[in-house]
């Protein structure tokens, strides 16, 4: 089992940018594929990105690509989420979230296949 740690959140202008991170604790951390999640109120957790376990591939929505990036550091158990031009409908609750299966990278991206969560950091994007 994974522990995870979100950081960094916080209030930021439209155009501006913030570095989520995502501390883990557990000894097959670098066996997971990671990934970020954000609900808004009122809305379903959406996904975000993921990155395989040696981060060698990321994949991102639509919505996101070209903005965010997602990384990940395997020797000091931390993923990341760079955030940049960021806009109000980004405006959520970020949760970083480890895969259900070990070195294993996923093709689709429904939160129940992710079995670890954070506590959610607070992103808010004012215009």
């Amino acid at each position: 089992q994974v522990q995870l740690v979100e950081s960094g959140g916080g209030l930021v202008q439209a155009g501006g940018s913030l570095r989520l991170s995502c501390a883990a604790s557990g000894r097959t951390f670098s066996g997971y594929a990671m990934g970020w999640f954000r609900q808004a109120p009122g809305k379903e957790r959406d996904f975000v990105a993921v990155i395989s376990w040696g981060g060698g591939t990321t994949y991102y929505p639509h919505s996101v690509k070209g903005r965010f990036t997602i990384s990940r550091d395997n020797v000091k158990n931390t993923v990341y989420l760079q955030m940049n031009n960021l806009k109000p409908e980004d405006t959520a609750v970020y949760y970083c979230a480890a895969h259900r299966r070990l070195y294993y990278f996923p093709t689709v991206f429904p939160p129940a296949d992710f079995g670890s969560w954070g506590q959610g950091t607070q992103v808010t994007v004012s215009s």
